[in-house]
């Protein structure tokens, strides 16, 4: 009987049970039913969570209740057990819980439990057949995790071993079978029978009269895995542990110890015997990859008793299995590279065992394992120390852990031996020191050496320390290694200094003696990196180790100062998630104000941290106080737009963690509740009030979300809005999330719910919400989509209303046939929602009623996919008659998209939606498709049908698609012109034809992969011919077609297509994707007939595919063949005369390994064959032909890639070496260093010859040699000197008459020259540099400075003192100073030998430093007499050095009107390049020569000196945080006439984009410069027309910039005017709009505007002005419009005009005009800006400015005015509104209105002017008359409450506004903050 057959009929018996007590049979229904659910589960942790419940639902059940049921009922209850074990069979967990099932069962019936577990295995046993896959498994499986069955295979062990004996000798003869997980499984059963049943097996091996032949041919099958006939990996090691463990079976220890020194012999390549006990197997070497030996030492070490491991060879009585049999073994297995993960893991486990047998192998040898210099302490060392940088991935790990334990050991030798000195440990601290810091090793390392050596003694010796950790923490790959090692410094500091009695602040103030400043600068770092690794780890180790340290790092803290208050957020924040310690008694009151000012910085960072502090506490029952949840109040709706992804990740998990407080905190209230006695009535009133708080919060929470999801909202607005609701309902729902390990509701949450339902609160997933979410799925962006679905289906119920669901599938099915891609993808979704939110068949989804829906047990999916299925033919045969009609209403790519999220992420199986019949259609289907549609883009559909694998080109699709138009629009090609750009018909078929096929690729992959994944034996939906025929489908679009969308689109799912089969335990099928891989080789061989295309098309990605889908746990064959095949092909000789239109197949086969070595999913796989295409690259790049050079040049770069993996990156400008030293370069890949050295000898032989010959012989793989040389890592010493042959070539190089060659010569040879040769190479080349009367050649010249410049800035990165070498090398530089003289006519020699001084300058003596000053000024001012060749780039970097000196620099700037133009142009460079705004008393000289020559400069007929003037007089005019400019002022005539020339230019629009925000500022400059009596005012209308001109979105970016920048410098002062305040309002609307901009750096500079505004205005001190966040910023712009400026003209039209249109009629008029005009969309030019949050933000202060009307009689006529005007157009569009009003069921056209964003933009509009008239009507006789108060007050309540109900939010200050109130400006919480700020 079935699982389902069983479960039936013990519930009918349970049911209708009358002797069972009640209970008891209440009890069995639960269980049976949490049986039943397991079953049906689809996920591994829902099936494992039901039988937790299960097991504690019988366990209820005590012996005695289970006597009472009768043995019929025991019986099916256990045949029930047992079937849910078998299913189970995958899942051990779950197999161990069933089994605790059955072991309660068998208390009372264990006769019957073993009776039926008997039953179960003797049809595995006792039977004719083979073992099959299944019966293996389930053997396994009531072996390991089933008592009874172990019970059963012990009394049937021996027929259990014949049958696997017989397995193993059926499957060993068939590769296929071998090298599948038939065999792995075998092997693993094998090893259970030997590890579980020892005392059973052992008779069989070790003693000859018990001997059984079963056994030893089983030794011999695992022995033939172990030694090669198997490629499976993970077999074959498995296999050597089978065999290790079988050797542990024995009863006596010296036939086990006979018995393993004999399986040693594996290292022998001829054949041998093994002899294990009584039996003896033939063992014939086969492989020569290692691996053998890999599995034995593995199984051995993993195995063996202690007694083996320690025993002695019978020849030799000295030796010790474990020193001298299995070391051998493991060193030589890490010194080939073979296996490295695994043959590092061996050594591992070596130095474990050692560590383990210590003590008996010293007693045993009497002398000590590790003294200093002895050959085992070297061979490790060496072993551990030059593979700590090994690119294999877990290599470095267990080299780490080696290190650890060969300390472990060495300590444990000394200390025997009472060896006290321990040279060791200061020999590695010596090693470990001298490395450089980029080496990851160098951390690992000390945190290794650390615990014995002791804190001050590393530190002392080690003083750069602190330094290089820095350095580490702003670089990716190091701060892990550098945090670990800053953790492992202050527990063990804390260690050694709790010996001695401290206090607490005692340990806190050590460590601040040597952390404090650490921590400091790293927190108030510029690098982003840098601040993050120190409050994320930093800041947490150091008060879980020192909790005191809060008060020492907080003590000097200023909020105000640059960096402070980030500083501060993350230590206060992090001292409460770590201690629970409260951050409000830390600093007493100030904390709060502080944590106000963090809340509100400009700073992403800084909220984050004051965010974190709000929300974090070590328990979650901390309910969060009245006060915090008011300040998250005002919070959160101010960071809803935040642009950051990262800041939106951790705004909402803060937000959770705050949610969780708040939920388990009500929930304690609750519980307390309940449980509460008498006289407890404080209590209970307070617990009240803290589930009011929380309760209202959430509800407020919940609710706000939907405000920000209407169409017309920014992306980021919408995202986190989402990103809150999510977490809402995660956390106050009780939905269980079953793919979720953690973050599950609690069990109780139903009765918090409950209370909150009570108050009328958390009704989550009302209607309106739903119609909000739904309208969402149809939001451009594919992340709002997805999330939104994700909720419907989530939290929402379980089916949508009728009306909904059939105005879903009407709007569904017009998206689907949309050409636009992405409305397609919107229709897809929908109906992957639909599908699982319908209650039945959705009525457009039913098929007609001669058709039966037979398939399937899901009826419901069965027939949505039916449906998409025909839907898809009828768009086949439309596309078929006609493509350019398919192309524009039936474009296939829609349908498909929805049928593969329709079939492969519903919840149900595929084998419940599908039969074979309608599976066979979809595949014919898609077959055809793909035809069809490459038939469009050969422009023969018949030619595309054949077995010719040759694409047509690109420009050969174009012509088809052409003609196609052509053909279908009744016309031949027009004549004239050829058009450049796509028609919009060339571009609807093109997008249909490769959209399409990317999508017929990823369905069938993945498709195919469920399929194969979810069948089961008897059944399986696809046969080898349906996936034979699915392999051409994927093949025909990868080889014939050229689209990259196409090729790359379709990879994934062939990825799925060729693992799910290559996976597969047919062997029919997994030959598949071998024969596809044969083919695709078989047409790289073959010579190509098609044009010559980049990259090769989609062949590449065929065989890349194929590979990157091998399982990695095996020997990868498939890759193996294809990169040998690959590199024969790309090595054969090239055809003599070559058409260049044609493809080679030399250049695809190198295109193709570039694919390959290039692919993610192949990891590292490749680069045991880098060596091959290393040299094969190279070499091809001296080919004749440009195609094999290029394709061998991108060959070359991905390969360099992959070696010298991901290069590490640091936000201080980026470093251009690796993390790979040359040592570990060469030790990986040891086959080029003989290969690159040539090439280099090679190079460096052809430079040398006479003198005066010509030495341009061009070696082309000589600079990509130099430059993978350059990018090792420089630094690491090579006490070995293997590498020391590269330097003389190098060195030689510096000749070359290749300027780039110099250049990489000198990186390489500072890459390669190991820290002790930096002098003496120094010494060398300073000796060589000539004197001014020898000849030189000047190109060595120039090499050599390269090289002693590049040798010297390494060379002194770790000097403090010069020494005597160091001395003499400065001497040879200062007399050759010459060099830079006009003496020396080459100006590159001249730059080099000054780059040579500017490296030095720190050491030189004054005496040369002022000579060289006076040599290059001389030649500044000296006229230049003729063109010279570089000469402008030495005199730039003259400038450079000469100006680093305050008194040089003044005086070339003092002459600067009398200098030559070029040197005006290269002194105002400098400026721009940052340079003359770093010494105070030189920016005041340069900004009073700039101002003075701004005339002249304006006047240039130069555009680049008159841009770059403005650039430098703008960099040093321009402050950074101080309030007002600070510069001279100029004289009063020049300075309005300049300021004439600037506006002239920019109101003409004279120069480009980058001139004119130049000119904007420095004129803003000026005009803060100028006094307000000398400009008219019609000079400040001029400025703020050019500010509104340039403010715009379509504005150029930079000139928006500037407007932000202009009003900084400008407006500020401006506002100080009180008699202009029409050009403040002017200046302030600016700042308004520039808030609002799309880029981010404007609305940054538009705060710091409003910043700098408030901060005067509110008479701030001296210190820094607080940058605020921008939506901080908008409403104290709108405050001060207010304060100031209400009464004046314009500041009416100033609100108003930020408000969207109120023209309702108009936005439906254009709403109901159907069509598309083209394919793609214009894009909107501010996608930030948010209409309807400005009308919330403008709205109360219209109120205001109405309230205050009385005031003014100009402000009420001018509100009067605007009343009279606009009042007919209210009445009008909120008559429309009330025609509008939704029917009660969701209709197409009301849906079609949701999802239009200017129909909610033109409501907010609307009610807003709406409001403002109420209250206007309310306030002012005139109005009144134009409209009724009441009647306009109860339309707008009606209108606004039945649009609510329709799925339209409006924001709360518009619906406070409808309601009467009087939304406030700015709430106290904010106007506190702003308080505070000053």
């Amino acid at each position: 009987m079935s699982f389902k057959d069983l479960l039936t009929s013990l519930q009918n018996c349970v049911i209708t049970e009358d002797q069972a007590p009640g209970n008891v049979s209440q009890t069995l229904r639960l269980f049976l039913d949490k049986l039943s659910e397991s079953s049906r589960s689809i996920g591994k942790r829902c099936k494992e969570r039901c039988l937790e419940e299960a097991v504690q639902l019988l366990r209820l059940i005590s012996e005695a209740q289970l006597h009472v049921l009768e043995e019929s009922h025991l019986l099916l209850l256990v045949r029930l057990l047992i079937s849910m074990q078998l299913q189970m069979v995958n899942i051990s967990t779950a197999c161990r819980k069933v089994d605790l099932m059955l072991q309660h069962v068998s208390k009372v019936a264990h006769q019957l439990v073993f009776r039926e577990t008997h039953h179960c295995l003797h049809s595995i046993v006792h039977t004719d057949q083979v073992l099959s896959f299944e019966d293996l498994q389930r053997a396994c499986m009531f072996l390991e995790d089933s008592t009874v069955g172990r019970e059963v295979w012990r009394e049937s062990f021996l027929s259990l071993l014949k049958k696997v004996s017989e397995f193993f000798l059926v499957v060993l003869q068939q590769e296929s079978l071998r090298d599948g997980p038939q065999c792995y499984i075998a092997v693993k059963l094998c090893l259970q029978i030997f590890q579980l049943l020892p005392s059973e097996v052992a008779p069989l091996v070790w003693t000859k009269e018990h001997s059984d032949p079963t056994v030893q041919n089983i030794l011999q099958a695992l022995m033939d895995i172990i030694l090669g006939q198997c490629s499976n990996r993970e077999t074959c090691l498995l296999a050597g542990t089978a065999v290790a463990m079988l050797i542990n079976t024995a009863t006596e220890s010296r036939a086990a110890e006979a018995a393993a020194w004999s399986l040693l012999q594996v290292s022998r390549f001829e054949p041998w015997l093994l002899t294990v006990g009584a039996l003896q197997v033939q063992c014939c070497p086969t492989g020569k990859d290692g691996l053998d030996r890999l599995a034995v030492s593995r199984g051995l070490l993993t195995c063996c008793r202690r007694s083996i491991l320690l025993s002695s060879h019978a020849d030799a009585t000295q030796t010790c299995f474990l020193l001298n049999g299995l070391f051998p073994l493991v060193y030589a297995l890490c010194e080939e590279k073979l296996d490295c993960h695994y043959s590092f893991e061996a050594l591992t486990q070596w130095l474990k065992r050692v560590k383990e047998c210590l003590a008996d192998i010293l007693k045993m040898t009497g002398v000590r394992l590790l003294p200093d210099n002895s050959s085992l302490q070297q061979q490790l060392l060496h072993i551990i120390w030059t593979n700590s940088e090994s690119p294999v991935e877990g290599v470095s790990e267990f080299v780490r852990s080696a290190f650890c334990l060969l300390l472990d050991v060495y300590t444990m030798d000394c200390e025997q031996f009472c060896d006290t000195k321990k040279t060791l440990y200061f020999t590695l601290l010596e090693r470990i020191i001298k490395l450089p810091w980029e080496a990851k090793a160098k951390y690992h390392r000390l945190c290794a050496l650390l615990p014995y050596m002791g804190t001050d003694m590393v530190l002392d010796q080690y003083v750069e320390l602190p330094n290089h950790l820095l350095k580490c923490w702003s670089t990716n790959h190091l701060s892990p290694w550098a945090s670990e090692l800053y953790k492992c410094l202050i527990q063990q500091q804390r260690q050694e200094l709790c010996d001695a009695s401290h206090t607490e602040l005692d340990l806190a103030n050590q460590w601040a003696r040597r952390w404090r400043s650490v921590l400091h600068e790293a927190l108030m770092s510029d690098v982003a990196l840098l601040q993050n690794n120190s409050s994320t780890h930093l800041l947490p180790y150091t008060f879980q180790v020192f909790p005191s340290a809060v008060d020492s790092l907080l003590a000097s803290l200023d909020p105000f100062a640059p960096g402070h208050l980030h500083a501060w957020a993350c230590i206060v924040s992090s001292y409460r998630a770590e201690t629970g310690g409260s951050a409000w008694a830390v600093q007493g009151s100030s904390t709060l104000e502080t944590l106000q000012l963090a809340l509100g910085s400009a700073d992403d960072k800084v909220r984050l941290a004051a965010l974190h502090l709000l929300c974090c506490s070590p328990k979650t029952k901390d309910t969060p106080t009245a006060e915090e949840m008011s300040i998250m109040r005002v919070f959160i709706p101010q960071n809803l737009n935040c642009e950051s992804s990262p800041f939106r990740q951790h705004f909402q998990a803060g937000v959770k963690r705050f949610l969780v407080r708040i939920r388990d905190g009500c929930l304690a209230h609750v519980r307390g509740q309940k449980g509460k006695k008498k006289g407890e009535a404080t209590h209970s009133k307070r617990a009240q009030d803290i589930l009011e708080q929380g309760i209202g919060f959430v509800e407020w929470l919940g609710q706000l979300p939907y405000g920000y999801l209407a169409p017309g909202h920014s992306f980021q607005s919408k995202k986190t809005a989402l990103l809150l609701l999510s977490a809402v309902l995660e956390t106050c729902t009780d939905t269980w999330s079953p793919d979720k390990r953690k973050g599950q509701p609690p069990v109780n949450m139903g009765s918090l719910i409950d209370c909150a339902r009570q108050r009328g609160r958390w009704d989550f997933v009302c209607r309106t919400k739903q119609l909000i979410l739904i309208s969402c799925l149809e939001d451009s962006t594919n992340e709002i989509r997805e999330l939104s679905a994700g909720l419907l289906l989530r939290f929402f119920p379980h089916s949508f209303p009728d009306d909904v669901t059939a105005v879903l599938l009407v709007r569904t099915r017009q998206l689907l046939c949309s050409p636009r891609v992405q409305e397609a993808q919107m229709g897809a979704l929908m109906m992957k929602v639909l599908l699982q939110k319908s209650q039945d068949q959705p009525e457009g989804c039913r098929l007609n009623g001669n058709i039966a829906v037979s398939c399937g047990s899901d009826p419901k999916a069965s027939c949505m996919v039916q449906f998409l299925v025909k839907e898809l033919e009828e768009h086949y045969l439309t596309a078929t008659a006609d493509m350019m009609l398919a192309a524009r209403t039936k474009p296939i790519h829609g349908v498909l998209s929805a049928l593969q999220r329709c079939l492969l992420e519903a919840p149900s199986s595929v084998y419940d939606t599908l039969d074979h019949s309608l599976t066979i259609e979809v595949l014919v289907l898609l077959e055809n498709l793909s035809l069809l549609l490459l038939g469009v883009l050969y422009g023969d559909r018949d030619a595309c049908a054949t077995e010719k694998d040759a694409p047509p080109s690109l420009y050969d699709m174009g012509n088809a698609i052409s003609s196609l138009i052509a053909q279908e629009c009744g016309g031949g090609q027009g004549d004239g012109e050829e058009c450049v750009l796509q028609s919009e018909e060339h571009s609807l078929v093109l997008t249909c034809c490769w959209v399409s096929l990317k999508e017929v690729g990823n369905l069938l992959g993945s498709l195919v992969e469920k399929i194969l994944t979810e069948s089961k034996p008897s059944k399986c939906l696809l046969t080898k011919e349906d996936l034979t025929r699915a392999s051409k489908v994927f093949k025909n679009i990868l080889l014939k077609c050229r689209h990259w969308g196409a090729v790359e689109g379709c990879c994934p799912g062939f990825t799925k297509f060729c693992a799910s089969l290559l996976s597969s335990n047919d062997p029919e099928l997994s030959d598949i994707p071998a024969r596809m891989l044969k083919q695709g080789l078989q047409v790289v061989r073959s010579p190509r007939s098609t044009s010559v295309t980049r990259r090769a098309a989609g062949l590449p990605m065929l065989i890349l595919c194929v590979v990157s889908a091998e399982e990695a746990s095996k020997a990868r064959p498939l890759l193996s063949h294809s990169m040998q095949t690959l590199l024969e092909t790309a090595k054969s000789p090239l055809p003599e005369n070559w058409d260049q239109t044609l493809d080679l197949p030399q250049v695809c086969a190198v295109h193709t390994l570039q694919a390959l070595v290039r692919g993610s999913g192949l990891g590292v796989a490749v680069l045991q064959f880098a060596p091959a295409v290393a040299i094969l690259s190279l070499t091809l790049l001296s080919s004749p032909f440009w195609a094999m050079r290029n394709a061998a040049l991108q060959l070359y770069s991905s390969l360099c890639s992959r070696m010298l993996g991901q290069r590490p990156s640091t936000e201080e400008g980026g470093s251009t070496q690796h993390g790979m030293s040359p040592l570990a370069f060469f030790f990986h890949y040891s086959a080029l260093q003989p290969f690159l050295l040539g090439e280099l000898r090679g190079a460096a032989r052809d430079l040398q010859g006479p003198p005066n010959e010509a030495k341009l012989h061009l070696q082309p793989s000589l600079f990509p040699v130099l430059t993978l040389l350059a990018q090792l890592q420089p630094g690491v010493q090579d006490s070995s000197k293997t590498l020391s042959d590269f330097l003389p070539p190098l060195l030689q190089l510096s000749a070359s008459p290749i300027y780039s060659v110099r250049v990489m010569a000198s990186k390489a040879l500072v890459a390669m020259t190991p820290p002790s040769d930096y002098m003496a190479i120094l010494i060398k080349l300073t000796a060589q540099l000539p004197s001014p009367q020898e000849r030189c050649c000047h190109n060595r010249l120039h090499g050599q400075l390269l090289q002693i410049k590049a040798t010297l800035e390494r060379a002194l990165c770790t000097v403090s003192d010069p020494s005597a070498d160091l001395c003499q090398v400065l001497s040879r530089v200062d007399a050759s100073m010459w060099l830079v003289t006009e003496a020396q006519r080459c100006p590159l020699v001249r730059a080099a030998y000054l780059g040579v001084a500017d490296s030095v300058r720190r050491l030189c003596c004054e005496t040369y430093l002022s000579k060289l000053r006076y040599t290059l000024r001389h030649d500044l001012q000296t006229p230049q007499r003729e063109l010279q060749v570089g000469l402008p780039s030495f005199h730039q970097q003259a400038i450079q050095f000469l100006c680093v000196d305050l008194k040089c620099a003044c005086q070339m700037w003092d002459n600067f009107s009398a200098s030559s133009p070029d040197l005006r142009l290269s002194l105002v460079t400098w400026v721009v390049e940052g340079r003359g705004s770093q010494q105070t008393g030189l920016k005041e000289v340069i900004q009073r020569v700039l101002q003075s020559n701004l005339r002249e400069a304006l006047l240039s007929v130069s555009g680049e000196y008159r841009r770059t003037f403005l650039a430098a007089l703008v960099a040093v005019m321009a402050v950074g945080d101080s309030t007002l400019p600070q510069s001279a002022p100029m004289e009063e005539p020049v300075l309005l006439e300049c300021l004439e020339l600037l506006l002239g230019h920019l109101e003409d629009q004279r120069g480009g984009p980058e001139f004119l925000s130049q000119a904007l500022y420095a004129a803003s400059l000026l005009l803060s410069q100028a006094s307000g009596s000398s400009l008219k005012i019609s000079v400040f209308q001029r400025w703020c027309s050019i500010l509104e001109c340039h403010r715009c979105p379509d504005a150029p970016e930079v000139l928006r910039m500037a407007c932000a920048d202009s009003l900084c410098v400008a407006g500020v002062p401006l506002q100080s005017h009180s008699s202009l305040p029409a050009i403040m309002s002017r200046s302030i609307n600016t700042g308004l709009y520039l808030l609002q901009d799309q880029s981010q750096q404007v609305r940054m500079k538009a705060a710091r505007f409003t910043s700098t505004l408030h901060h005067v205005r509110k008479g701030g001190s001296q210190r820094s002005v607080y940058l605020m966040q921008v939506n901080q910023a908008l409403p104290l712009l709108l405050d001060l419009l207010l304060e100031e400026c209400w009464d004046t003209p314009g500041t009416l039209e100033v609100l108003l005009c930020h408000l969207p249109q109120a023209d309702l009629r108009c936005v439906l008029r254009e709403a109901s005009e159907t069509g598309r005009s083209s394919l793609y969309e214009q894009d909107v030019a501010n996608v930030f800006a948010e209409p309807s949050v400005m009308s919330a933000h403008v709205l109360p202060y219209l109120l205001h400015m109405a309230e205050k009307s009385s005031e003014s009689s100009a402000v009420a006529q001018r509100l009067s005015a605007w009343a009279e005007e606009s009042a007919a157009q209210v009445r009008d569009s909120l008559a429309v509104c009330t025609e509008l009003q939704p029917a009660e069921t969701l209709t197409t056209a009301w849906l079609a209105l949701l999802v239009d964003p200017r129909f909610h933009g033109t409501l907010c509009g609307l009610f807003t002017r709406a409001a403002f008239l109420l209250r206007l009507s309310n306030t002012s006789d005139d109005v009144r008359r134009l409209c009724d108060p009441s009647a306009l007050h109860a339309s707008l309540q009606d209108i606004c409450r039945l649009l609510g109900l329709s799925g339209v939010h409006f924001p709360s200050a518009v619906t406070a506004a409808v309601a009467g109130e009087l939304p406030l400006r700015r709430n106290k919480a904010e106007e506190a903050r702003d308080e505070n700020t000053c």
